[in-house]
């Protein structure tokens, strides 16, 4: 496994690079440009069929910078040089740990000054460079797609909240036991959480923005499958924890590697099952028994699933059914590799199931609700 960046390039290249990123954190921003892309043709795609449009919006220009821009830019910027000087001063340190260096409280006066002052006169020459000696309102045209970045970003804070509290009510225990690092860990991450808050974040900005919710479902339902997939990749090639069962079972043919069919993952993130022997550093641990790879399914079944939604977009008209697909191909996917995953089980009326086997039932049945409600009101939503 490649806990790190640096255990990536070591293993393909044989040297030593000491870099402060994490293989999970990495792919998780590679399945954010995914996702963007994937978001942002579907933007332009409907807006060429004419099922979005632009926008007319009124913006003062000319003004130069007001004193809470100033002193908004000087707080932002102090942040980084506080946490980036101390970062490069105490570099081994942040290597080896860089959660800890991040979130604690420590960190450099005199950088988060120097780019305090950095930032605000950055923004100070910006705002001079187009001032007026009177400042004009005029009118701008906004694209659909233009939004992306402020999706992007809205879908990324409340969808890390969204899946720190769902991974947290599921594991309750730990939760109570050390409350401050589950919150504040990068790891543990429940994806339906971010699902669910994330999407409602996007749906909200697109509302202000006068996109409707059902077009605006349609659009995300590839681009979210496409990023579930990228995103497994680095919770297989981490071992973040996110793998199956224990799996015994002889290979049904031998030309199937032993990872992909039983694997121990050495040197997981997750620092889960025994010592190896020899092994020096902090990613020194191997499950004892092989288990099932259920990331590495996921990200070919999504794969596939993403291509096939991709494929359908151009044959579905009404609004609604797009994302109601997605929901059905969601809930089926995760509900079937829940029964070969490590998970929390929960007890209700003599029934176990897992949270995600739960949520992903009731994506199906909410999924199959919304492709009824379209089909049965094609004509209605002609017009939508």
């Amino acid at each position: 496994m490649f806990p790190t960046v640096s255990h990536f390039i070591e293993y393909l290249f044989g040297i030593q690079v000491p870099l402060p990123f994490n293989t999970f954190g990495v792919f998780v921003a590679l399945a954010f440009i995914a996702g963007y892309w994937a978001f942002t043709k579907e933007f332009k795609r409907k807006e060429a069929l004419g099922i979005l449009h632009p926008v007319k919006k009124t913006v003062t220009v000319g003004k130069p910078a007001s004193t809470l821009e100033l002193i908004s830019n000087g707080v932002f910027g102090f942040l980084i040089g506080y946490k980036l000087v101390y970062a490069f001063l105490n570099y081994k340190l942040f290597v080896n740990d860089a959660q800890t260096v991040l979130l604690s409280a420590k960190g450099n006066i005199l950088g988060g000054l120097f780019f305090a002052g950095l930032f605000a006169y950055w923004d100070y020459q910006e705002k001079n460079k187009v001032k007026l000696p009177k400042p004009k309102t005029v009118e701008v045209t906004q694209h659909p797609y233009e939004l992306m970045g402020s999706l992007i970003v809205w879908a990324a804070v409340w969808g890390f909240l969204g899946a720190k509290i769902f991974d947290n009510l599921e594991h309750w225990d730990t939760f109570v036991q050390d409350p401050i690092n589950s919150l504040l860990s990068f790891s543990g991450l429940t994806f339906y959480g971010g699902l669910i808050c994330g999407g409602a974040a996007v749906l909200y900005i697109a509302r202000k923005n006068g996109i409707k919710p059902l077009h605006m479902l349609d659009i995300g339902g590839p681009g979210m499958m496409l990023a579930y997939s990228v995103g497994r990749i680095g919770c297989h090639m981490s071992g973040d924890g996110d793998w199956g069962i224990v799996n015994v079972h002889p290979k049904p043919a031998s030309w199937i590697p032993d990872w992909l069919w039983g694997y121990t993952y050495p040197n997981n993130v997750a620092n889960e099952g025994e010592r190896i022997a020899g092994c020096v550093g902090k990613f020194c641990n191997e499950l004892p028994m092989p288990v099932y790879p259920t990331p590495i399914y996921e990200v070919v079944v999504c794969f596939i699933l993403f291509l096939i939604l991709w494929k359908l977009r151009d044959c579905i008209k009404s609004p609604g059914m797009m994302f109601g697909i997605y929901l059905m191909l969601n809930g089926l996917e995760r509900f079937f590799i829940e029964l070969i995953r490590v998970n929390t089980k929960y007890e209700v009326a003599g029934i176990r199931f897992t949270q995600a086997e739960l949520i992903s039932s009731l994506l199906f049945l909410s999924g199959l609700l919304l492709v009824a409600y379209s089909v049965r009101n094609k004509e209605k939503l002609a017009n939508y």
